[in-house]
């Protein structure tokens, strides 16, 4: 190479200089890259919002915005919990993706001909937090194997129970929230008439719009075709943000 060739390569060599100096000292979204499960998860806000550009379903929607009605409270919140810790921040709303959330708002739709409303003990849930459950309860009939990944984490599960509209009350059902024991479980039958037929009204009126039950839990309840949004690990503060 002579001396006129090297002077012509200057300008690629700068270029090349200041494109690795920029590049190495930007910071941009999170990519897609998996964990040591093998799952991606979502940790950043604007990889949330590019998935729901491509796919509006995939939005999380403010439960409060789309149900008044509804009670919300999130047993995360606080210390009332399998855990005895408090999990999440202090919260008035939760977040479902829209094609759940529209789901649930006909269900408090009907239950609102019946008298009836929805009290919410949890709906999205930060992969973060699941993972600490399973620390306590490597159990999955009652916990998510992080393995896997939880409806909750992905904005499609929501654990709820009946309330009369007028006074807030909870109606009678087999068990308290996070009951581990076979009394929680859809298929037990030794309870009280009463309680028999609130826990069939629940189950009846979910699955009426396209909610699944969960064999384990009476207050369990998600729709099919999960792998379809990721699993997401951003702040309740984080969704706000973005949520409609």
């Amino acid at each position: 190479m002579n001396q006129n060739d090297k002077f012509k390569l200057w300008p690629q060599i700068s270029l090349m200089i200041f494109l690795s100096v920029y590049w190495g000292n930007c910071v941009f979204p999170q990519s897609k890259v998996s964990n040591k499960y093998g799952l991606f998860v979502i940790k950043d806000i604007q990889i949330l919002q590019q998935e729901i550009n491509r796919n509006p379903d995939k939005k999380m929607i403010n439960l409060k915005k789309i149900i008044p009605d509804i009670v919300v409270d999130l047993k995360y919140a606080t210390a009332d919990n399998f855990m005895h810790v408090k999990l999440y921040p202090p919260l008035k709303t939760t977040y479902l993706r829209k094609p759940v959330a529209d789901s649930l708002k006909k269900v408090a739709e009907d239950l609102k001909q019946m008298n009836l409303g929805i009290k919410i003990f949890d709906a999205y849930r930060p992969y973060s937090v699941t993972v600490q459950m399973w620390e306590k309860v490597k159990d999955d009939r009652y916990a998510a194997d992080p393995a896997k990944g939880s409806g909750h984490n992905r904005g499609i599960s929501v654990d709820l129970t009946l309330i009369d509209l007028h006074t807030k009350k909870e109606l009678p059902m087999p068990t308290h929230f996070d009951n581990f024991s076979d009394t929680a479980h859809q298929n037990f039958m030794n309870l009280p008439a009463e309680i028999l037929n609130n826990r069939k009204t629940l189950k009846n009126i979910m699955e009426k719009h396209g909610f699944i039950a969960l064999d384990t839990e009476w207050w369990h309840f998600y729709l099919s075709h999960s792998s379809e949004y990721e699993l997401l690990d951003l702040s309740f503060a984080e969704l706000k943000k973005i949520s409609k």
